[in-house]
C-alpha cells in the first residue's frame, strides 16, 4: 500500500495566494497614497525644512539720471511720495514681491506673511508696538519677531544691510499699503 503524504500543517494553498494577494496590493497602494500626499501638498505653505534663496540687487544698470532734490524721512520710514516711490522700486527689485503678497506692489507671494495686513496685526501682538519701527525691525532683523504659521529663517537676515536711508524708504512703502 502506498503511503499517504502528509501535509505541511503550516501552510495552505489557500494561505499561501492570500499573502501573494496583500503583497501584491500592499505596494501599489502605499506608491498611490504617497504620490497623491506629495503632489497635493505643492501648493501649500512649504515646510521649514525647505530653503529659498532671493538674491538682494540687480546685476542691471540704471537707464535713467538720479536728481540731487533733497528728501526728507524720519527714522520710522518717513511717508512722502519720494520715499514711497523708491521703497516699491527697492520692494519690486529686491525680490520682496516674490515671498510676500502686496496689493500696491501687486504681488502675490505665499511664502512670508501677507504685507497687506500681517504688519498691523502682528504689531499690536508683539508688545502694541509702534507700526513703523514694528516693520523696520522686521526687516532689518527678521528673526526678531516670527507671525504665527511662519517659521525662523524664511527671510533672508541681509536686508538689514542695505543702509538706514534704503530701509526707510521701504518702511515707507509699506507704511503706505498696510491697514493700520
Amino acid at each position: 500500500m502506498a503511503r499517504r503524504r502528509r501535509r505541511n500543517p503550516w501552510t495552505s494553498t489557500g494561505e499561501v495566494v492570500l499573502w501573494l494577494l496583500f503583497v501584491a496590493l500592499l505596494f501599489p497602494a502605499g506608491f498611490a497614497g504617497w504620490a497623491i500626499g506629495h503632489y497635493t501638498s505643492l501648493g501649500t505653505k512649504p515646510p521649514a525644512t525647505v530653503v529659498r534663496t532671493v538674491t538682494v540687487g540687480t546685476t542691471s544698470t540704471p537707464t535713467t539720471t538720479a536728481t540731487t532734490t533733497p528728501t526728507t524721512t524720519s527714522s520710522s520710514g518717513g511717508g512722502n511720495a519720494a520715499a514711497v516711490a523708491a521703497g516699491k522700486t527697492l520692494f519690486t527689485s529686491s525680490g520682496c514681491i516674490s515671498c510676500h503678497t502686496f496689493t500696491p506692489a501687486g504681488s502675490n507671494g505665499t511664502i512670508g506673511p501677507n504685507l497687506d495686513t500681517a504688519p498691523a496685526q502682528d504689531a499690536k501682538t508683539d508688545g502694541n508696538m509702534a507700526l513703523a519701527a514694528f516693520i523696520k525691525q522686521s526687516i532689518t532683523d527678521p528673526s526678531a519677531y516670527i507671525a504665527k504659521g511662519y517659521t525662523d529663517g524664511l527671510m533672508p537676515k541681509n536686508f538689514g544691510s542695505l543702509g538706514t536711508a534704503k530701509v526707510n524708504d521701504l518702511v515707507a512703502f509699506i507704511l503706505s499699503g498696510t491697514a493700520k
